[in-house]
């Protein structure tokens, strides 16, 4: 077993791809029309989250120091950029592009200066810190061991940022990698969660998984006492990230491309992709089955008693142990995330934290789903073809969710990735269309092995 540390994400879009702010704009879905049927080239446009995260990118670049960061308004279905300085000519045109724009005080230099200020005077097991676009600042969270002498050093820290730079919470919880004894994948007494299937850079099939997961166990079964059924190739925790890569021990081991949410229905999972702050996501563990909830931070950092991990996502869907290397994704398809830890359960809730997929793919080599066999969700459908139970549509809409199907709108050919059918009724919650039940359909399926469902 090898143990590879992850490179450092790309920090700015591959050349070329950005010639000005109007190229953003032809990224976009069809724009909102006015009464008469002309385009409002002022008004927000109404994204995808996936869409909305980007054009977000290409916005960044295309603003340079003006940029400060962005998140998504689900309810009103839009793009919200922060913008500093009083260049007017910027403001007009990224609202040209199709985003809300909103003057804040604060630079992401400014804000990146503070996070790196945190790191070196206030890593402190118990906390976590990410910049919340929607605030421009940056919160910081600290967990209930966080007392006494550790708690006023984290307080004259953040104080020191200077006013408006920051903020800081309690956490009723206690941080911690959601790992436990029990059920669904197991390995020397341990249980975590399978997140998505993928095909390794040498054509085997695969899944990812938890870091810490990997690193405490390197043979795992899909079953307790089972014999096992694929063995840690690398692994990264703690440090930049919390991702596994586990190769199944028979290469005929036909390993699909969805997510398993109980009850009989799977999700097609058919890209990677980024998370961007409001988003809605879905969660699914083998503890706590399916649960929802938005993506609050990007880039987190997080002290866990194991050591420091950066480079998370933070939200506030809720976890419990056992849960962690599940999969974090979005009803049209997306795999986001793979769960890290967090504090709190599924009864008051608490902050959690994912390792982002798109640089747990980049870092081991493999690609979703599996390979040149069923590719990443070719020709499945979305699975769950039945009524939504909030009035919603059913996941993925009843539609073929294949990697070959379009998006729900027309994205000018280029838009980010294809989501795999029309959009699930937006605000749809876990109680609806996904039907997380009581957590019993974690379990739903594993006697199909060889080749587990993502999502166990």
């Amino acid at each position: 077993m090898s143990h590879k540390r992850m490179p450092k994400r790309k920090a700015a879009i591959a050349a070329g791809s950005v010639a000005a702010l109007g190229a953003a704009a032809l990224l976009l879905p069809h724009a909102n029309a006015s009464q008469d049927g002309a385009a409002d080239a002022a008004a927000p446009r109404t994204l995808k989250a996936a869409d909305a995260s980007s054009l977000s990118e290409q916005l960044a670049a295309a603003l340079g120091d003006a940029f400060a960061g962005s998140y998504y308004d689900a309810d009103r279905q839009q793009l919200v950029i922060n913008v500093v300085g009083d260049n007017n000519q910027l403001v007009v045109q990224a609202k040209r592009a199709g985003a809300a724009v909103r003057q804040v005080d604060n630079s992401t230099a400014e804000l990146e200066a503070a996070a790196r200020t945190l790191k070196t005077e206030a890593t402190i097991p118990g906390t976590a810190w990410a910049v919340d676009p929607r605030t421009n600042k940056i919160l910081v969270t600290a967990d209930r061991t966080v007392t006494g002498a550790r708690w006023n050093t984290l307080e004259s820290t953040v104080e020191g940022l200077g006013s408006g730079m920051a903020t800081i919470r309690k956490s009723s919880g206690t941080f911690k990698p959601f790992v436990s004894g029990g059920d669904a994948i197991f390995g020397g007494g341990s249980r975590c969660s399978l997140g998505f299937n993928v095909t390794a850079a040498d054509g085997s099939p695969a899944f990812l998984t938890a870091g810490h997961c990997g690193v405490a166990v390197e043979q795992w079964s899909d079953s307790q006492n089972g014999a096992p059924i694929a063995t840690v190739d690398q692994a990264v925790f703690p440090g930049e990230g919390d991702f596994a890569l586990v190769k199944y021990d028979d290469p005929a081991t036909q390993a699909p491309s969805d997510v398993n949410t109980g009850n009989g229905q799977t999700v097609a999972i058919n890209q990677a992709a980024e998370a961007a702050v409001g988003q809605q996501v879905f969660r699914m563990g083998s503890t706590t089955g399916l649960n929802d909830g938005q993506v609050t931070g990007l880039n987190a950092t997080v002290n866990y008693p194991e050591g420091t991990v950066t480079g998370l996502i933070q939200t506030n869907v809720c976890a419990e142990p056992g849960d962690s290397g599940g999969s974090l994704f979005t009803q049209d398809g997306n795999a986001i995330g793979l769960t890290s830890g967090g504090s709190g359960d599924c009864t008051s809730g608490g902050e959690t934290f994912f390792q982002p997929v798109t640089t747990a793919l980049e870092a081991v080599g493999a690609t979703l789903g599996a390979g040149e066999g069923e590719g990443a969700g070719a020709g499945d459908e979305a699975g769950a073809g039945g009524e939504a139970g909030a009035g919603g549509d059913a996941v993925g809409g009843g539609a073929e969710a294949g990697a070959g199907g379009e998006a729900g709108e027309e994205a000018g050919g280029e838009a980010a990735g294809e989501a795999g059918g029309e959009q699930a009724g937006a605000g749809d919650g876990a109680d609806g269309a996904m039907n997380p039940g009581d957590g019993d359909g974690a379990d739903a399926g594993q006697e199909d092995a060889p080749g587990l469902e993502g999502g166990h």
